[in-house]
Order: C-alpha cells, then structure tokens, then sequence
C-alpha cells in the first residue's frame, strides 16, 4: 500500500504539445544471435539491490498511531517541544482522487508576494495528530513527506491546517472555501464510510518543511 500510495503522490508532469518530426529513412541496424544473447545477459545480471534502492522506503514514526515518514532532507537545527511555536510549509494531498492536492501553503502569497508558512504551537491539538507526530520529530530545516491514516488526520471539520486565514484576494478565499467543502465532502461520505471506504477516503499525504521554532519561555 505504501508504494502504491507513494507513486500517486508523485508529481506528474503536465502533457507535452506533440512536435512534427522528420521520418530518418536509414534502416535500422539487424541485431545478430549474439547481440540478443549478451543483451539479455546483462540485463539478467543487474543487481537487485538498484532496483529496490530506487523505490522510497517510508518508516513509522514511534508512537504515532501509524503515521508513516519519508525524509526528503534531513535539517540541521532544532527539534520543537511541546509549547514551542513552529513554522511549517506544507503541501497537502489526498491518497484518494489520484493524489488530489487540497492545499499548499506555497499558493498562499503575502503582500510582497512572499509564501506566507503555517503557525502553530506543538502540543495544543489544533492540528490534526500526524502533523504533531510528523513535526516534533523533525529538525529546523528539514523537508519530510508523510502519510497520515484516517485515525491521525482529520476527525472533524475544525482541525487544521486547511486553510490558513487568508486576507488577499477574493477569488483565493472562494477557492480555498470550495476546496476545503471538497475534501470534507470526501473524507466524510457517508455512503462509502458505510461501504467500509473509510481507510481509503481519509489517508492523506503531506510534504513538510520545518521552517522555524520560537521556543516557548
């Protein structure tokens, strides 16, 4: 499930404008029985170990209820405690609907059309749990993808982040409205709850930045 899960959260590039090409008329050059057999040969003696070094390889996080971590760059500075102010950008997706993302804190400008990151205080349970369990484990600096089962992510409509309060331009807070309404909307379907959907609706994946800590006093 996890690699399944990872792949969907992967960023897929958008399509290409097909381009005219010119058809080479040089045939192409006949392999012979030996080229086939060395071909195979090698192909059949690659290490197994390339293979699977190429597939990401998340672990859980101790305590965490089944929270799931991938740490794309490790940071070097502090580890935030309960009561510490942190500062996180993230990116927000849903295992469900192809990895539909559902916030990103990146598309949230200030006004000198700088990111503005997620506040919040560790340990005061306005976030969802898998974003607690994820951040205190991290280091300022560091850049952690996450998956978040349904026990750990959103129980009811108030928890955060989604969306941050945003005081710019009309057309965005309506955006984050609709989309906010869309993913309750999903996680919370009453249909496939009951159709034992539930595991699948509510898993959600989450890139984290550590931008800073303000310890508390």
């Amino acid at each position: 499930m996890t690699t399944a899960i990872a792949t969907t959260a992967g960023a897929v590039p958008p399509p290409t404008k097909a381009k005219a090409v010119t058809v080479d008329s040089t045939p192409f050059p006949t392999a012979t029985r030996r080229h086939l057999f060395l071909a195979a040969t090698a192909a059949s003696t690659l290490p197994s170990a390339a293979v699977s070094a190429a597939t990401p390889r998340f672990a859980d996080i101790p305590g965490s209820g089944g929270v799931k971590a991938l740490d794309l760059r490790e940071g070097s500075g502090e580890v935030p405690v309960d009561g510490d102010q942190v500062a996180i950008h993230y990116y927000g997706r849903l295992a469900a609907k192809q990895g539909w993302r559902f916030d990103s804190t990146y598309d949230h400008k200030d006004e000198t059309g700088d990111p503005m990151p997620f506040v919040f205080t560790v340990g005061s349970g306005k976030v969802i749990s898998g974003i607690e369990a994820a951040v205190k484990s991290m280091r300022v600096g560091g850049l952690r993808r996450v998956i978040i089962p349904p026990s750990q992510g959103y129980q009811n409509t108030s928890q955060e982040p989604i969306p941050p309060n945003v005081t710019s331009a009309l057309s965005m807070i309506l955006d984050l409205f609709f989309d906010r309404q869309r993913l309750f909307t999903t996680i919370f379907n009453p249909t496939r709850l009951a159709n034992g959907e539930g595991s699948t609706l509510g898993t959600l994946i989450f890139d984290i930045e550590l931008i800073s800590i303000r310890q508390h006093p």
